[in-house]
């Protein structure tokens, strides 16, 4: 099969940019040829805004670039990881003009929500879900914290709602939880075009052996992922734990501050993937905080594949993810109290935790390896060929 892998790059690599990979290197292992389009945002610091919302709307670059390709190889499949902001949702039709059929990860709320992530002020915000107008996006400058900015998005949510674009130039969605599929039927999405397809890690890191003594946060240092929640529970444990924080954002200099009080609190910094599994591994267990609606929730998979259970707030994919006290606990988003209280637990009864790595890599062995991935993605690239023959 050859396919046409379509992205956006952002200035700071994440957990997305790790799935996409992790998906386009498989299907090469698996014999298929992927050929890749990509923009990056480090050219927008160049670009004025209307120059930006233009293109958020309608990249005639982006067309002619994707029509280009499509005329020199007979692609099977136009795979869209993301579009926003410089690609633009032209790609799709430039795909429809040459009869190849388009699947679309959603790997945030972006179709639903100016800023992609249903949060504004420190708290879930779904002002904009479901209007066609989304005029609380723009009022909030919910994008880049700029008016200008969040109405060139919120005009690329109407243009194309208007044309129809989300029900009828996409094949098939893939949403990467339950959880997420819901939301986006609820913001206006087809039902019949969306399945669930979750995230992997490949190759398999193998289990660790939990013995570090630690816990660990691996993330971005920001509010909606909950640093503020971990560290004000961590200023409320009774019986002080060592803390590891991977990843910079933000708020590293809370981070900084912390450290600098409690000694059992270290900030690592960015490092290498090896190196972040390897303190997976030995973690007790993973702490993912997160107070918005995460689509997925990928360093969780990540400890489940290390065997490393995950005590995670109770809100969004991540709590879908995370099956309470089996693979992990939930707690409520944004109480550190709650925290601190299901750590003091979990450090009071350490033979039910051996128990959890278990049951945390049997959920990685059962649900989140290449094979069975790469299985449902051919699913799913077959039903989006079969809708080839309704192109006009």
């Amino acid at each position: 099969m050859h396919i046409l892998s379509i992205h956006n790059r952002y200035q700071i690599r994440g957990g997305e940019d790790e799935s996409r990979e992790s998906e386009e290197r498989l299907l090469r292992e698996m014999g298929h040829v992927v050929d890749v389009y990509e923009e990056s945002n480090d050219c927008l610091a160049s670009m004025s805004s209307i120059q930006v919302a233009t293109r958020t709307i309608w990249s005639r670059e982006a067309y002619n670039v994707v029509q280009q390709r499509l005329r020199k190889a007979a692609y099977e499949v136009v795979h869209v990881q993301n579009f926003f902001p410089l690609i633009s949702p032209s790609v799709y039709y430039a795909a429809k003009s040459e009869g190849v059929p388009v699947v679309q990860t959603l790997r945030n709320y972006r179709l639903l929500c100016p800023n992609a992530l249903f949060f504004r002020s420190g708290e879930v915000c779904e002002d904009c879900l479901g209007k066609f107008v989304p005029f609380p996006g723009v009022l909030h400058g919910c994008y880049r914290e700029s008016r200008i900015a969040s109405a060139g998005t919120a005009a690329m949510m109407m243009v194309h709602r208007t044309l129809q674009t989300w029900t009828e130039m996409v094949d098939v969605y893939i949403a990467l939880t339950e959880f997420a599929r819901k939301k986006f039927i609820q913001g206006g999405l087809p039902p019949e075009k969306i399945v669930v397809k979750p995230n992997f890690v490949h190759p398999d890191p193998v289990a660790g052996g939990g013995k570090g003594g630690y816990a660990i946060y691996v993330g971005r240092l920001s509010v909606e992922k909950g640093l503020d929640t971990l560290l004000e529970a961590w200023e409320l444990l009774s019986t002080p734990l060592p803390l590891k924080i991977v990843g910079d954002g933000p708020l590293a200099d809370q981070v900084v501050k912390a450290a600098k009080r409690h000694s059992h609190i270290e900030w690592l910094g960015r490092k290498p993937l090896k190196e972040v599994y390897d303190a997976i591994g030995e973690a007790m267990f993973l702490i993912f905080p997160s107070k918005w609606y995460e689509t997925f929730g990928r360093v969780a998979v990540e400890a489940f594949a290390k065997g490393t259970p995950v005590l995670a707030a109770n809100i969004g994919a991540i709590a879908e993810l995370v099956d309470h006290n089996r693979t992990g606990f939930h707690f409520r988003p944004g109480d550190p109290a709650d925290l601190a209280n299901k750590v003091e637990w979990i450090l009071a009864h350490p033979t039910q935790l051996s128990q959890m790595r278990q049951e945390a890599r049997l959920e990685f062995e059962t649900h989140y390896t290449a094979k069975q991935n790469y299985q449902k993605l051919m699913e799913i690239y077959e039903i989006a060929q079969s809708c080839k023959n309704t192109y006009g």
